[in-house]
């Protein structure tokens, strides 16, 4: 499939002109005739390129504010003919109609724009190019005789190859570049149509544009979603899976993070890498969170992160190695130096000081991210034949919000410590029990069939003494046998949703411990 073709003629209309000079003196050296519009066309004159306007292609004037300047016959035939049909070239030849071989556009930055602090909704309308994606539109289709270049990364590449061809691109190439085009008209529209959704009312247009709250909005009649590849993975969970990570292009959260050393970052890293990032955001005051198969086997909080962390992975030393860990404070010399004894797959935190960098570069596997902090107000899940989406689960409950059933209250301390557990336990896979004690997990029963196992498997596992400690269950008990499993390893306090048929009984067997137990209102199952 060679089907080489010379470019002859190409117009150029981009928003970003990062590396459009350089794009455009390298078509210019093949005598490629340039054609350009507006801002583009100035900044190739600047640069002593020959430029023809595109009022001089059309014979017709730019208007109404640029809305209408390539909407015109002479640039959509010039584009759209079939070369080897003798029909079309006969039809643009008699209306003096001019081939255009290459289109190089990229669109206006709608979403940018939409998201603008104080921006309008007459700004927002403005901002929906049309003659941009008509054109993208026009030279994919017709990919056989015009190349469509919508990327400026492809800029280079572009380059030399019609200095391969000598001013030819093979067909290969422009099949390729076809596709990129109409993946870029579909997440345009996408996001025309996901932005003015969310847009309460278009009244007063020149008044600042009101977005419904994510966490009251309706669920949208269709779901639209569109994420460009930000990389291809080795694999997935497991070798014989292929997988790849796709961004929503905000550079915030896992997805857009900076790897500043290590290896290529797997799946199951960027699974574990998310869960731990989640979880170490939960606290106010310095935390980290140590995750292995996305289950917390430590966590904890401190006045310093080396004191977080030393907390943390004294709850479980033996499952946090190979594991991933999350932290919510810039991570310094003396917190690397701790860190970097234990062997850990992947570190995210929001900066790391130039002595962290230098305490870890020694160890050239370990992968550390900087990630700077996202609101994700929903999440997707696929289930066979769909997807599911929900509000993402930002529930917090305060103190005044508990409700005390026992007839013993939690001292500060125990309330401290439950509020502690009741964070952490959001972040465990159901069924859920933590153990905590002072900002410090001392063990977690996750992910067993029934709670009481959960309740018996993280007093089991517990490596420092549970004695006056506290618990979380993520759900209610659904018969006292849990809690009086919880009691007997020597928790003095509960944190639970309540709501189980057997409340009243669960309750009277707290009373008959001495244990305090309060009640949420709340559920947090994580499947």
């Amino acid at each position: 499939m060679s089907g080489k073709k010379q470019v002859r003629r190409a117009l150029l209309s981009v928003t970003d002109k990062s590396g459009l000079v350089e794009f455009a003196k390298s078509l210019a050296g093949h005598g490629i005739e340039l054609v350009s519009t507006g801002g583009t066309a100035r900044a190739l004159r600047e640069a002593g390129l020959a430029v023809k306007d595109i009022s001089e292609l059309t014979g017709f004037p730019e208007m109404l504010d640029g809305r209408v300047k390539t909407l015109h016959p002479r640039v959509h035939g010039g584009i759209l003919h079939i070369r080897e049909n003798a029909g079309h070239v006969a039809a643009v030849k008699e209306h003096g109609i001019e081939p255009i071989d290459m289109v190089v556009v990229n669109l206006y930055a709608f979403e940018k724009t939409a998201q603008k602090p104080g921006a309008t909704f007459a700004e927002v309308i403005e901002n929906i190019d049309i003659g941009g994606p008509s054109m993208v539109r026009s030279a994919a289709k017709n990919w056989e005789d015009v190349a469509i270049v919508t990327y400026a990364s492809d800029y280079s590449k572009l380059s030399e190859e019609l200095a391969a061809n000598n001013g030819a691109l093979t067909r290969e190439t422009r099949w390729e570049l076809a596709k990129k085009a109409f993946s870029v008209t579909a997440a345009y529209d996408t996001a025309i149509a996901n932005t003015l959704e969310k847009i309460t009312s278009p009244e007063p247009a020149e008044a600042p544009v009101q977005f419904a709250d994510a966490a009251k909005a309706d669920f949208p009649a269709v779901l639209r979603v569109s994420y460009p590849l930000a990389m291809s993975l080795r694999y997935g969970e497991n070798p014989h899976q292929r997988a790849a990570l796709y961004s929503d292009g905000t550079k915030t959260g896992v997805a857009g993070g900076t790897q500043l050393q290590g290896k290529e970052l797997s799946y199951n890293n960027l699974v574990d890498l998310d869960a731990c990032w989640e979880l170490a955001q939960e606290f106010d005051a310095p935390g980290v969170a140590i995750i292995k198969h996305t289950n917390p086997c430590g966590a904890a909080t401190g006045e310093t992160i080396l004191e977080a962390y030393k907390k943390a992975l004294e709850a479980d030393p033996i499952s946090a190695f190979g594991g991933v860990i999350g932290i919510n404070r810039e991570v310094d010399g003396a917190a690397a130096e701790e860190i970097a004894k234990l062997f850990v797959e992947a570190i995210a935190a929001p900066s790391f000081t130039e002595e962290a960098k230098a305490r870890f570069a020694a160890k050239k596997n370990l992968r550390l991210v900087e990630i700077k902090n996202a609101q994700t107000p929903q999440v997707i899940k696929q289930v066979s034949g769909g997807l599911l989406l929900q509000d993402a689960d930002l529930g917090h409950v305060t103190a005044d919000e508990l409700k005390v059933v026992t007839a013993r209250k939690p001292t500060e301390d125990e309330l401290a410590a439950l509020l502690f557990a009741w964070r952490v336990c959001k972040h465990v896979k159901s069924n859920a029990i933590v153990y905590a004690r002072n900002g410090q997990t001392i063990s977690v029963g996750a992910g067993q069939m029934s709670r009481i196992d959960s309740a018996k498997f993280g007093a089991m596992k517990a490596i420092l003494p549970l004695e006056g400690c506290v618990a979380a269950s993520d759900a209610f008990f659904p018969f006292p046998d849990g809690l009086e499993v919880i009691a007997k390893a020597g928790a003095t306090a509960i944190i639970q949703p309540g709501g189980s048929v057997k409340d009243a009984d669960v309750i009277a067997a707290a009373d008959k411990l001495g244990v305090a137990m309060v009640f949420t209102g709340m559920r947090h199952f994580r499947h």
